[in-house]
């Protein structure tokens, strides 16, 4: 059978392109190589608890606002169980041995960050409207207008983050504080932009929502969508050869040796992974494969979990981002944990509760060379050792801050960037793809359509990383199909 388009990797933006292509009447076919759909949105189960991978709260999910009018078109809006984080303080930032919150709402934030800071509060208001500029690129408005980001937003990609924010406020403290959430796009001071930076805050800043009872459902609902529009979505069903013939790809082959033919193929996964099953052909020339496997990618992270006793853990409705020295951006190289992002799993059957506290860390793979040729399950008794000691660390750094456990752990759990490399196909792991770098941000984009007229791409590595960033990627590559201004009016008008 011949697929209109099949669809490699069960991600976010994976399963969006199906949900989009099915709902236009397309016949698609996603196809998945572990048990779980959803990529970095699978929740998995220890020791009887479930466990979210990657997501911990997501933005822009207010009434009119984009990834609520986006979710709303994909069919799955109403049917999320969502918890709106406090407005008051969706994130703190401990630095210092102080905790300062981000307020939702530009003029509640710049408030509430005066308040500490009275003396930048001109700054403060400068940098927001910065952010705002940034945010504004994406709106339903823009959709309605049949496009989706403006093309203005090019300007940001070449305006480093740190550069901005340094550029708005004196005061180094603040200027650590704004850079204080940069976990949640792989932040690295010399290269991040600020685009990623202001598209990001932006999109909390209109209002933070955490998944209750797991970020799987959105994974499930969309597969459910993609299903009922008439299309197939199969796991366990491992790609390992897109074919190509006469100048255009003709389907995939799988590991078992099952051929799917396709008239279109769009990919999930990372581009150098995509490159490196795809048949020889001279229209992708060398010198771009080259390109793309030399573009470097984010940092990892390496997540505990701690799984706590029913009724011990008084549920917290914020995240909390802890950082030691006078730095909050990542450095390469280093051994020891400087940054850790605290997040708690919000629950339906005790909202005062929670049963997973999750703590996330930047981490590369030059920690885990000796595992690197190992599976999971095969790792050995050393590759345990270490993700205790790693916990032991993060403990001790959370204790160095004052904070403590609260309530009673049951049992902890930990995976490491090679989680990430064997479960999601990440390139080394990395938590979010490809590092869209500030100082020449044109060579690190990845266009979602190829020199094979029928071969695209989606994804985070595409575009701005996050559950907006994908959705938006998304509407792009299924605008290359059908038409960017019938698909974003599409969307607009539901």
């Amino acid at each position: 059978m011949e697929y209109d388009a099949v669809i490699i990797g069960s991600g976010l933006g994976g399963l969006e392109c199906g949900a989009i292509l099915s709902k236009e009447g397309w016949n698609v076919c996603v196809l998945e190589k572990n048990r779980l759909f959803g990529g970095c949105l699978q929740t998995f189960t220890r020791y009887g608890y479930s466990l979210d991978t990657g997501l911990h709260y997501l933005g822009s999910m207010e009434d009119g606002q984009i990834l609520n009018q986006c979710f709303r078109y994909l069919g799955i809006m109403d049917r999320l169980r969502l918890r709106k984080l406090d407005e008051d303080r969706f994130d703190r930032i401990w630095l210092g041995g102080k905790l300062y919150d981000y307020a939702c709402g530009p003029e509640h934030f710049t408030e509430v960050m005066s308040g500490y800071f009275p003396q930048e509060s001109d700054g403060l208001r400068e940098y927001i409207g910065k952010v705002c500029e940034v945010g504004r690129l994406v709106s339903v408005e823009n959709l309605g207008k049949g496009f989706v980001s403006s093309p203005v937003g090019l300007k940001y990609m070449y305006e480093s983050a740190s550069d901005v924010i340094c550029s708005s406020v004196r005061d180094s403290t603040l200027r650590n504080i704004l850079s204080g959430n940069a976990l949640l796009y792989g932040g690295e001071r010399d290269k991040s932009t600020f685009y990623e930076h202001g598209m990001i805050l932006y999109s909390y800043l209109e209002g933070a929502y955490r998944c209750v009872d797991g970020c799987m459902q959105i994974a499930d609902l969309l597969v459910e969508e993609i299903r009922r529009n008439g299309g197939t979505v199969l796991n366990m069903s491992c790609v390992d050869r897109i074919a190509v013939s006469d100048g255009r790809v003709t389907g995939v082959e799988l590991s078992d040796g099952t051929f799917i033919g396709a008239a279109n193929v769009i990919s999930d996964i990372h581009p150098a992974v995509t490159l490196s099953i795809l048949d020889r052909t001279p229209l992708v020339k060398p010198a771009y494969r080259m390109r793309v496997e030399s573009l470097d990618n984010t940092y990892g992270v390496f997540t505990m979990y701690l799984m706590m006793k029913p009724g011990t853990s008084p549920y917290a409705n914020y995240n909390i981002y802890l950082h030691r020295g006078t730095s909050v951006w990542y450095e390469r190289g280093q051994d020891r944990f400087s940054s850790c992002m605290l997040s708690m799993q919000a629950s339906s059957e005790d909202p005062g509760h929670s049963c997973v506290l999750s703590v996330m860390a930047p981490m590369c793979m030059d920690q885990l060379t000796a595992w690197k040729d190992t599976l999971p399950g095969h790792r050995g008794e050393d590759y345990t050792s270490f993700k205790q000691m790693k916990c032991g660390e993060l403990l001790g750094f959370i204790s160095e801050c004052g904070l403590g456990i609260p309530g009673e752990v049951n049992r902890t759990f930990a995976t490491t960037p090679l989680s990430y490399r064997d479960f999601t196909g990440t390139v080394d792991g990395s938590a979010y793809g490809i590092i869209k770098d500030w100082h020449n941000p044109l060579l690190s984009m990845i266009s979602p359509r190829t020199k094979l007229g029928n071969l695209f791409f989606t994804g985070q590595n595409v575009n701005v990383h996050g559950v907006l960033g994908v959705t938006l990627t998304s509407v792009m590559t299924c605008s290359e199909l059908l038409g960017q201004e019938y698909l974003t009016k599409k969307i607009a008008y539901v």
